[in-house]
């Protein structure tokens, strides 16, 4: 249950359209269901103004069919990350309403339609070809929660013309993510050049010393541009939320 179905549902009690037993009944599973495998948050949409995301990557294809069925059993949109492509197929077989996107490595479903927010595209660079799987999960999850964005892709430290050429989308975008494997050099360029928040995703590419993204991890944690904020490696799912974060409080949705 999110904020707007909650004000719509008060509204037609007051109204007299509904009775305060239809109204017990809808809310009944407020805060939280507990179907065994899981203990489903259905408050999350009102503390939040996100509901709440399954990580898919340890759980099987039946527990993540259940706790989906139960999501959007009470309304609301779904998304599951790390979500390989073999267990897709299966959720598939079991009939799960869901859509996948491979390159993301997502599922979801919007029963509801996505309520855009009305903010200029938050801007997704990648330093290589190879990070686009973690901007691909950044981008959907900003997707589900209506916040709008585009990808700028390939535009690393060693060839920087190719992300000068482009700093006036940067500098027009709400927030900028900038996912980067190797050294993790390209979020200190961007963060010395726009004015927004700077979200840093390390990922896991890179060769050697490159340690499975922990090079670039501490490179970004090091950034002498002032502000740059740093997720996990390979977290573009964090990123996201970070970003949702910001613009939704600016916005004012959100619990009150």
């Amino acid at each position: 249950m999110d904020p707007e179905r909650l004000r719509t549902l008060l509204a037609e009690l007051q109204k007299g359209q509904i009775g305060i037993d239809d109204v017990l009944a809808r809310l009944q599973r407020l805060p939280f269901e507990d179907i065994g495998i899981a203990t489903v948050d259905h408050h999350r949409a009102l503390r939040m103004g996100v509901p709440e995301v399954i990580l898919g990557l340890e759980k099987t294809a039946e527990q993540i069919h259940a706790i989906a069925q139960r999501l959007l059993a009470s309304g609301q949109n779904v998304l599951v990350t790390r979500v390989a492509s073999s267990k897709a197929a299966e959720l598939g077989a079991l009939g799960a309403p869901l859509v996948y996107n491979e390159t993301a490595r997502t599922l979801s479903a919007e029963p509801r339609p996505v309520t855009p927010l009305d903010v200029e595209p938050v801007v997704i660079v990648t330093a290589g070809t190879s990070d686009i799987p973690v901007a691909a999960e950044a981008a959907e999850t900003l997707r589900i929660a209506g916040v709008p964005s585009r990808q700028l892709v390939d535009l690393g430290v060693a060839g920087l013309h190719r992300l000068l050429a482009r700093i006036g989308e940067l500098q027009a975008a709400p927030a900028v993510i900038v996912v980067a494997g190797m050294e993790g050099a390209l979020p200190s360029v961007v963060g010395g050049l726009v004015a927004s928040p700077v979200i840093a995703v390390p990922t896991s590419v890179g060769y050697g010393v490159s340690l499975g993204g922990l090079t670039a991890l501490l490179g970004m944690l090091s950034s002498c541009a002032s502000g740059v904020t740093v997720v996990n490696i390979d977290n573009g799912f964090g990123a996201a939320m970070a970003v949702i974060r910001l613009l939704k409080s600016r916005s004012g949705v959100g619990s009150k």
